[in-house]
């Protein structure tokens, strides 16, 4: 067997000048795209720079954004068995419209009640008016009675007096003058009790005066009470038919025919998805430009980047997120760690684009400001 020849083979002058010119084309090559590159990123810095300058500077953005919306409440003002349900979820009501139809047997049998507590105090109030008529006549005969006992007390005395003078002579007789004295003393009694009536005449007209001095049937207190009283069952009445507060959409029923509901107790909300508003939760740092009045534009993650809201920057929370958490931030401790809070800021938005692109109440938004007027 013959041994390998430990000499290498030499190299081909040729290939060794083809490899040197790839290796310096691809040097070259590299070169150019790295120049490239770093043109293109001095321009885009420099792109970036100018339109900072320009635009940027004057916007802020967040997309930590939520639709919101101030959302009524239902609940019914008196207690109550459901006798008919009249929406259902996701239906679109108008303010006024029936929700829920509650048994209005009690509420018509006090209604009822009342009525004739008012037509009764109306009579009393006629009666009283009759009897002070009735009870003027009574008084203007009371006085005639003073009178008639006047003239018998006037008469009684001067014939006590005459007989009185004829005594020393003896010209009227014990008997005579015993019974002239009673009869004085009962023309006497009988003045004292005509005007003792007299008075008690005078008083009950008197009384019955003041209850409808100033008065009439309708302004009388007693028929004024009924009055109030009937208003408040019809109110009552009224009540048994619980109507939508607000336009909007129903959400979250939780009633059902036969159920008997409690007075505020909630039954349903309703979402007035035409007056939806955004709350966006600016970095505290971005809202150092921002005030009220600013316009701003929004996007929908619902319906993309292709359809704009507009709308207007109508205030702040009067504190930061963390601050009105369930659990708030303790920041009194040994360690505590900065972070960047967010203030909600409320976007009002225009009615007209809510109706042609309907929002809903949690759905995510993307909101920028222009502060250029500040």
């Amino acid at each position: 067997m013959a041994e390998a020849d430990p000499t290498p083979p030499a190299a081909d002058p040729q290939s060794t000048g083809v490899a040197d010119a790839q290796r310096a084309a691809r040097q070259q090559a590299r070169k150019t795209w790295l120049t490239r590159l770093a043109l293109g990123i001095a321009g885009a810095i420099a792109l970036w720079g100018l339109w900072y300058l320009l635009i940027g500077r004057d916007h802020v953005s967040t997309d930590n954004a939520y639709v919101n919306a101030e959302v009524a409440q239902v609940t019914p003002l008196i207690a109550g068995q459901v006798v008919a349900v009249q929406v259902r979820d996701t239906q679109t009501v108008k303010a006024g419209d029936i929700l829920v139809r509650l048994d209005d047997a009690n509420a018509r049998i006090s209604y009822a009640a009342a009525e004739a507590e008012l037509a009764q105090a109306r009579r009393m109030f006629r009666q009283t008016s009759a009897t002070g008529s009735a009870l003027a006549s009574q008084l203007d005969a009371r006085r005639a009675d003073i009178v008639r006992a006047q003239a018998d007390y006037d008469k009684a005395r001067i014939d006590l007096d005459r007989r009185l003078a004829l005594q020393p002579s003896g010209a009227v007789s014990g008997e005579e003058l015993t019974s002239a004295r009673k009869a004085f003393a009962a023309a006497r009694a009988g003045l004292a009790q005509a005007r003792s009536n007299q008075g008690a005449a005078a008083g009950e007209l008197a009384a019955n005066r003041a209850m409808t001095s100033g008065s009439t049937v309708e302004t009388d207190p007693m028929v004024l009470a009924a009055k109030a009283k009937l208003a408040a069952a019809q109110l009552d009445l009224d009540r048994t038919v619980i109507r939508a507060p607000v336009d909007g959409v129903v959400t979250r029923r939780q009633v059902q025919v036969g159920q008997r509901i409690a007075q505020g107790s909630p039954i349903m909300m309703i979402v007035p998805l035409a007056n939806v508003y955004v709350d966006a939760n600016f970095k505290e740092r971005q809202l150092r430009r921002v005030k009220p009045g600013q316009p701003a534009t929004l996007t929908a993650d619902l319906y993309g980047g292709g359809v704009e809201y507009h709308g207007r920057v109508e205030g702040f929370s009067g504190g930061t997120g963390a601050a009105f958490a369930l659990i708030p931030a303790q920041n009194a401790t040994g360690n505590w760690i900065k972070v960047v809070q967010r203030v909600p800021v409320r976007i009002a938005l225009d009615p007209r684009e809510l109706a042609e692109h309907p929002l809903r109440v949690g759905l995510s938004m993307e909101v920028e400001i222009d502060v250029s007027g500040n």
